[in-house]
């Protein structure tokens, strides 16, 4: 199975939705599409520039992050998930959703027109002069999960595995024209595994200032990231990465 597109998506309850989408589309550069979906509950974050690689989908559940992954032919790589060891949650005549061995939501999508000429979205500027751009999906993975979801996705993808900085990370690296990377971090406690967005800045401070302002949180200040939710309660990172 090759991965032609890599999609971070932002499951918002339809209560914060509007807000939420307002803060994602202002942090990132981006507009919204027209929505779409049975209920209107599908948008995407178009850039004015570049290829668009999040999009946003409103839910009666709690705020969470999923990825889809654009293939070629939905049914066989669903098949191929399923044998590594995902679960079918639903099928749908335009895409698949699963379930990772330990939890974690995605969607088979088909490819379409995205290619490997699209080019990545520009860096969006904030009102201090920082750079910053939403460049990674992180799996939170509980303990005694690690090794097995680490398997899984290496399988799933095909994407070359490899250690972190520190130890409690890994990586899978895509082909560099794959909008988002993939970061997986081996969670201190036992839970499904999920997903939260990370943010490339050159200016931590003045990104987290930048992002209050417009209705995040700060969580806590760490060496190299910062954790802040935004206005729906999903956490996010701001990591000191240099935004491509």
């Amino acid at each position: 199975m090759t991965v032609r597109w890599l999609w971070a998506f932002l499951d918002r309850p339809a209560a914060h939705f509007d807000e939420s989408a307002r803060f994602w589309t202002t942090v990132t550069g981006t507009r919204l599409s027209p929505a779409r979906g049975t209920n209107s509950e599908f948008v995407t974050l178009l850039p004015d520039s570049g290829a668009p690689s999040v999009k946003m989908q409103a839910v009666a559940s709690d705020p969470r992050v999923h990825l889809d992954l654009d293939v070629d032919d939905v049914a066989a790589a669903t098949e191929r998930a399923v044998e590594l060891g995902a679960t079918l949650v639903l099928e749908n005549p335009d895409y698949m959703v699963l379930k990772s061995p330990h939890g974690m939501i995605f969607c088979h999508t088909p490819a379409g027109r995205n290619g490997e000429d699209r080019q990545l979205p520009s860096r969006v500027t904030g009102p201090a002069g920082d750079q910053s751009r939403l460049d990674q999906v992180c799996l939170d993975i509980g303990n005694d999960a690690y090794d097995d979801e680490v398997r899984f996705w290496t399988e799933l993808t095909g994407w070359h595995w490899e250690p972190g900085s520190l130890p409690e990370f890994s990586r899978l690296t895509a082909s560099p024209a794959l909008p988002l990377r993939l970061l997986l971090q081996r969670l201190g406690e036992n839970r499904p595994t999920s997903a939260h967005i990370d943010v490339a800045c050159t200016d931590r401070e003045a990104t987290a200032t930048w992002h209050e302002k417009l209705g995040a949180h700060l969580i806590e200040r760490e060496r190299n990231w910062i954790v802040m939710t935004d206005p729906a309660g999903q956490p996010y990172c701001l990591t000191g990465r240099v935004p491509a």
